[in-house]
């Protein structure tokens, strides 16, 4: 079976985003920034007691799927959800999992 050009740029994006919350602190600052009401200003180590390198690498990883922004001001970094990303990221996934499976009673018991 051969992937359409239309569905392989899907098929990237699916795992591209699933590659960025593969790790379960990432998945912890995505519903953290999900649930603030505005961006947040602040240090997000000290959110998740993790060092700050290691935060930093979460927050790339997060950044490059395009799943958040961050905007140094000042002294702080606001970091917040991005809306279009989120949206489609639900999109693609909602469709991914309504995928019906064929009948394998054959197949695996």
């Amino acid at each position: 079976m051969s992937v359409q050009m239309e569905n392989k740029d899907k098929i990237e994006r699916i795992a591209r985003i699933s590659k960025a919350l593969s790790h379960p602190t990432r998945v912890a600052i995505i519903l953290f920034l999900a649930r603030q009401e505005t961006c947040f200003f602040g240090d997000i180590s000290e959110i998740f007691h993790v060092s700050k390198p290691t935060i930093s690498q979460h927050l790339k990883e997060l950044k490059d799927a395009g799943l958040i922004h961050s905007t140094v001001e000042i002294t702080k970094t606001k970091y917040c959800i991005c809306p279009e990303s989120w949206e489609l990221a639900r999109l693609l996934f909602g469709d991914f999992f309504s995928t019906q499976i064929k009948n394998k009673e054959k197949c695996c018991p």
